[in-house]
């Protein structure tokens, strides 16, 4: 294999690992948001009368397992385990998720979307771009009386040890000298390198790399080696088990089963893409050529995936459209769409008009969709001043506005609109 491992090492310390200083400030984050929630119930009791309290909170996820990666658009996910006692909590799963929920509406601020109790969590969007899943548990003191049984709030309440995939991570990354969490790192940012991809999370990506792990003495080797042997894997299993709960899937949806597919498929994709690499008259440009194409990461050089809005359409004129356009979050605010930071929520809406400068006959919108989750819905137009389109698939896509006098388009703009 040609050994660009010097490039490769540069590549990941600069543009892959998250610095100890940005890890810092999203722990700083969590602090900061479980002090809000913890104040929001104390809001809560004081209204109703209660007196619900978190009595642990563990840090979850990728922020725990250190796994984070860096990422343009600041959105990071933090997950986080908060715990109450059993006896202190109403039996309803959706009745506590509300409760979170409610509390904390009361302290946190500059949402991208209001705090949502979700089956599994209860989550919070931040304008910033980084959003905290809070995963909600109670414990009851076990029967030996030196420690505690904890069970998760989802759709009911299941036994789950809130600190287990911790663990179970830790004692797995330090077997293989620390190269599970490399390889994971990596990984991950080649799953992101498209926006419009359907990919597992980080979980089921660290899954599958610690049963794989290839440890080489070249970081370049170790990964390629390993992603060969997942894709190897996957074409005669894509079951995925938690490692920590005998036989338990993690692939509770169809949408679940085809993101693991999706990811067999474009590691069979990317790994043609560096077949290359065992050519004989391999040269240090065919290599950085071949990783170039795997990462599409301007590392290696010019970005190659230049979106559908540079290389296929262009704007002109189009001062003259005088257009706006505002997100509408969850039916009640309103932001300007050059004010909103980040990639677009799902479930919002989009509101595009224009006031033209000059005669005109007609108004033509037209969306290109592009991803996995748009793949019925690529395109479609509409007509009219004004419109309304809402955000429903993953990825990088476009509007564009065209003004018509007759069948002449006298103005025109491309307004890119990316979606979480």
């Amino acid at each position: 294999m040609y050994d660009l491992n010097a490039e490769f090492t540069t590549f990941y310390e600069n543009h892959v690992r998250l610095s100890e200083t940005d890890i810092c400030s999203l722990r700083e984050k969590k602090r900061l948001n479980i002090d809000r929630l913890k104040e929001g119930l104390q809001e809560y009791n004081e209204e109703f009368g209660t007196n619900y309290k978190v009595v642990e909170d563990i840090e979850q996820g990728s922020v725990a397992m250190r796994t984070v990666t860096q990422h343009d658009e600041k959105e990071y996910d933090i997950d986080v385990a908060i715990v109450f006692d059993k006896n202190n909590i109403p039996e309803g799963t959706k009745d506590v998720k509300a409760i979170v929920e409610d509390a904390l509406q009361r302290k946190c601020s500059r949402f991208k979307a209001d705090p949502k109790a979700k089956t599994n969590a209860v989550t919070v969007e931040y304008a910033s771009g980084y959003h905290i899943d809070f995963a909600v548990y109670r414990r009851t003191p076990n029967l030996y009386g030196d420690g505690y049984v904890y069970e998760h709030c989802g759709s009911e309440w299941r036994e789950r040890d809130p600190r287990a995939i911790n663990e179970w991570f830790t004692e797995v990354n330090t077997a293989s000298d620390n190269n599970i969490r490399k390889v994971v790192r990596i990984l991950k940012v080649f799953c992101k390198s498209n926006p419009g991809w359907l990919m597992p999370g980080g979980l089921l990506q660290s899954i599958l790399i610690a049963e794989q792990i290839k440890n080489r003495d070249r970081l370049d080797e170790t990964f390629y080696e390993t992603i060969k042997a997942i894709k190897e894997r996957l074409d005669y299993n894509k079951e995925v088990y938690n490692p920590t709960l005998y036989l338990q899937s993690i692939l509770y949806t169809a949408k679940d089963k085809q993101k693991v597919k999706n990811l067999c498929t474009r590691l069979g994709n990317g790994l043609k893409k560096l077949e290359v690499l065992f050519d004989e008259e391999c040269t240090e440009e065919k290599a950085q050529n071949a990783w170039k194409e795997f990462f599409n990461h301007s590392f290696w050089g010019a970005d190659i995936q230049k979106s559908f809005a540079r290389s296929t359409l262009e704007s002109k004129n189009e001062q003259l459209l005088r257009l706006k356009v505002d997100v509408l979050i969850n039916k009640k605010v309103r932001v300007p769409l050059n004010e909103f930071e980040g990639r677009l929520p799902k479930g919002s809406t989009l509101l595009f008009k224009v006031d033209p400068l000059v005669k005109f006959t007609r108004v033509e919108w037209i969306v290109h969709n592009n991803g996995d989750e748009a793949e019925k819905d690529n395109y479609h137009k509409q007509d009219g001043k004004s419109i309304e389109e809402n955000t429903l698939y993953r990825g990088n896509h476009t509007m564009t506005c065209k003004l018509y006098e007759g069948e002449r388009v006298i103005a025109q703009q491309v307004i890119p609109i990316n979606i979480k």
